[in-house]
């Protein structure tokens, strides 16, 4: 592979160098029509910088002439060094396709890195797998459970706001769960593997269900008037509809008091939930700072 090569190329070229690795890497697959779509360039462009790409990294890409897809090499070893927040970002929002480079703006903004990363190898294993719809194998350590192999079959990545996780399919325990990307090693993309129709995201009752809730400045709060300007509320209400399996990590990463009586005290506590029994059924109410599972009932 041809580091130094990349030097010599321009900016807009690198950018389309650094998107074709994005896709081989953490979707296993791109077309001429991706990198034409996405740069505004004609095909025969697309084409050039593709075979440009395999001069540089020939390990890392290969033609499937039955699909007429690039996919990703058997010894893939990237070019760029994509942080790993900017790939979830690109992941989650197609924000910043191109070479990882400092804002263009000039206006610093300046992020905070959450704690605990994915390793980029994992991430792509996972992604993969979500992306051709199939199962991946994996190596996973719990805190109750320490380290076990399981395979899984993951839909979906999701940001709690602390950590990432992927949402699957855990054909160890017949049920749909969240795992911690970290916490995954080793995962193996089963990708001629079938997948059963209860594996299937539309046969998660937690991701499909949606919950309506109604956030409102924390009764025991002063100055209720700055809560109302700071979350956009309308009429004094915050109307939210999530995905029940997202629910309890929403609910607690902006420090909801979720109790019926709005009991729970502190500067933290500014929003709360005016209706505990909308989380009736959200397995993952129990992460909702202030929930008690026997007051959700009607």
């Amino acid at each position: 592979m041809s580091t130094d090569r990349l030097q010599d190329l321009g900016h807009a070229q690198r950018d389309r160098m650094a998107y074709i690795e994005l896709r081989l890497w953490f979707v296993g697959e791109i077309r001429r029509q991706d990198l034409a779509s996405r740069f505004g360039i004609q095909t025969a462009a697309a084409t050039r910088d593709l075979g440009l790409y395999k001069e540089m990294a020939p390990s890392n890409i290969e033609y499937d002439g039955r699909s007429k897809t690039y996919v990703i090499g058997q010894d893939f070893r990237p070019l760029f060094d994509f942080p790993a927040e900017r790939v979830l970002t690109w992941l989650a929002e197609g924000f910043g396709d191109g070479e990882p480079v400092r804002s263009r703006t000039g206006i610093t903004c300046d992020i905070p890195n959450k704690l605990g990363q994915p390793d980029l190898s994992t991430l792509a294993g996972i992604t993969r797998a979500i992306s051709h719809k199939c199962p991946v194998r994996i190596k996973y350590h719990s805190v109750e459970n320490g380290q076990s192999e399981r395979e899984i079959v993951p839909f979906a990545l999701l940001d709690t706001g602390l950590r990432w996780h992927t949402r699957a399919f855990d054909r160890k325990s017949g049920e749909f769960r969240d795992f911690v990307l970290t916490r995954i090693q080793d995962p193996m993309v089963l990708k001629d593997a079938p997948v059963e129709a209860h594996e299937r995201s539309d046969q998660d009752i937690q991701w499909t269900r949606i919950v309506e809730l109604e956030l409102v400045p924390h009764p025991d709060q002063s100055r209720p008037e700055i809560t109302k300007l700071d979350y956009g509320m309308r009429d004094g209400v915050l109307n939210m509809k999530l995905r029940a399996a997202t629910a309890g990590y929403v609910l607690r990463k902006w420090s909801v008091d979720c109790s019926p009586d709005h009991s729970l005290r502190g500067p933290e506590y500014r929003l709360w939930l005016k209706d505990h029994l909308a989380l009736y059924g959200v397995k993952n109410a129990i992460l909702a700072p202030g929930y008690v599972a026997g007051n959700a009932k009607a």
